[in-house]
């Protein structure tokens, strides 16, 4: 029996990864749940969940626990952990017996959301379970030197929030917290669509013309998609063609407001820190880095050099399975 498992949770807004010492990462699902709202059963989670979104009967509704970064339903979080927990220890051939658990939480998260965290994954029987801020585990998943003393500025744009962090010595010298990210963007195409063309369509369908065309970058070649919806006229089913200068109209707000609070971050900074910055630039990371021209808009922008992280969109679940090694001096630091 293997007793002592070591994972890290990254309880994301959109998507759920947990990160083995020994296997890497071993799960990547949506954070989506759905629920048998007369019986209150979970029907499905993850991936299979995510599918139902928008075609199920009134009975089962598929909902998303995770509301901006933080626990927006605590028991559907709780058995949507457990269920992964659960699919996590067939994966590994092995009981889990009392893992030690760490899970990434927002920087701007209360005391009482971080004990909503820490309760729902005790709730599975974990032996000791530690939470770090998201920019550290970010940081540490991309491969910053976190434990040294020169500043490590990590930009984190996930799905509900964009966490900005400069790091050093192992803690948060100056980070902020906006509740923007790849939802907000996929909400605000809806809503420019719906307005301008009086067509209603789905979170799934923003998120696909999201990933094809949207751009961060004002100055690109202009790119074309059909998107299908329900016309609020005749309430019949209608297609249109979509331009990426018109998405990139909707999400200009949510992009300008990241960009805000990556000044404010900067604006906090230690000026012998700022020195670091210039030289050593800004890594970026989460789904959010994966807009296109998003790298060079923030190089324009903040002038100094910008880097994607290595592996985007799973830095913060590798980060957090990596900072089980250095969990006493993160705690220490973040004290």
């Amino acid at each position: 029996m293997f007793s002592n498992a070591e994972i890290g949770i990254d309880l994301g807004t959109a998507n759920i990864l947990i990160y083995s010492k020994n296997k890497g990462i071993i799960l990547n699902e949506p954070s989506v749940v759905a629920i048998d709202i007369n019986t209150k059963q979970v029907v499905a989670v993850g991936a299979d969940a995510k599918e139902m979104i928008g075609k199920t009967p009134r009975n089962i509704v598929p909902i998303r626990p995770l509301k901006d970064g933080v626990i927006a339903d605590y028991d559907i979080t709780a058995q949507m952990l457990k269920a992964f927990l659960k699919k996590v220890s067939k994966t590994l051939g092995m009981s889990m017996r009392k893992p030690n658990v760490v899970v990434c939480t927002p920087s701007g998260s209360t005391t009482v959301e971080r004990r909503a965290i820490h309760n729902a994954v005790t709730s599975y029987g974990a032996k000791q379970v530690h939470l770090i801020e998201e920019p550290v585990a970010a940081a540490i998943g991309a491969d910053l030197p976190v434990d040294e003393p020169i500043a490590n500025v990590i930009v984190d744009i996930g799905g509900g929030t964009a966490e900005i962090g400069i790091i050093s010595l192992g803690g948060v010298v100056s980070s902020s917290s906006v509740r923007v990210g790849g939802d907000k963007m996929d909400d605000e195409i809806i809503q420019y669509i719906r307005k301008k063309y009086n067509i209603l369509i789905g979170e799934r369908t923003a998120e696909n013309v999201k990933i094809e065309i949207a751009y961060a970058h004002p100055n690109h070649k202009e790119e074309f998609v059909d998107v299908r919806g329900r016309d609020m006229v005749t309430g019949l089913p209608k297609t249109v063609t979509i331009s990426s200068k018109e998405v990139y109209q909707a999400i200009k707000e949510s992009l300008e407001q990241i960009l805000q609070a990556i000044h404010v971050t900067l604006e906090n900074c230690p000026p012998e820190l700022s020195g670091d910055i210039v030289d050593r630039g800004i890594v970026i990371t989460g789904g959010g880095s994966l807009l296109k021209g998003m790298q060079e808009w923030l190089a324009t922008e903040l002038s100094v050099p910008v880097h994607i992280a290595p592996n985007p969109l799973e830095s913060v679940a590798i980060g957090t399975g990596k900072a089980i090694k250095m969990i006493a001096k993160l705690e220490k630091a973040a004290k």
